[in-house]
C-alpha cells in the first residue's frame, strides 16, 4: 500500500522525465522468474529492456491517445515516457538468471527469466 501511494505521488508531483511507473507482477518457481508489466496502448517495439547485474529496466513511451481538435473528457490512463526497474533476481546471483523469452499480448508484457543450471 505505501508503495503505491509513494507511486502515485511521484506520478504527480514529480516534474521528471519518467511520467509513470507501469505496475509489475513478479512470481517465481524452481525453473524460471516472470515478470508481468502492464503497457495498455504501449506498441511493442517500442519497448526497450535492458538486464543488469541488479536487475532488468523496461522503459517507452505510451502517445497521448488524443490527435488534433478532442474534447477530453477524461484522462485516467498514465501516458507519456515510462521507466520502471525491477530488482531481480529473488535470492539468485544476478548472473544465474537469462532472459529466455518476451511476449506483449494483451497489453502484458511477459518476461521469462530461466535459472542457468549449476550458476
Amino acid at each position: 500500500m505505501l508503495d503505491r501511494a509513494e507511486r502515485l505521488q511521484r506520478q504527480f508531483f514529480s516534474h521528471a522525465a519518467v511520467a509513470w511507473e507501469p505496475p509489475v507482477d513478479v512470481h517465481e518457481s524452481d525453473e524460471s522468474v516472470v515478470v508481468q508489466v502492464a503497457l495498455p496502448g504501449v506498441p511493442a517495439d517500442s519497448v526497450t529492456i535492458a538486464l543488469e547485474p541488479a536487475g532488468v529496466t523496461i522503459s517507452a513511451l505510451r502517445a497521448f491517445p488524443c490527435r488534433g481538435a478532442a474534447h477530453i473528457h477524461r484522462v485516467e490512463i498514465p501516458y507519456g515516457r515510462f521507466e520502471r526497474h525491477i530488482g531481480l533476481p529473488l535470492g539468485e546471483p544476478c548472473d544465474a538468471l537469462e532472459l529466455a523469452g518476451k511476449q506483449l499480448a494483451d497489453g502484458v508484457l511477459t518476461l521469462t527469466f530461466r535459472k542457468k543450471e549449476g550458476a
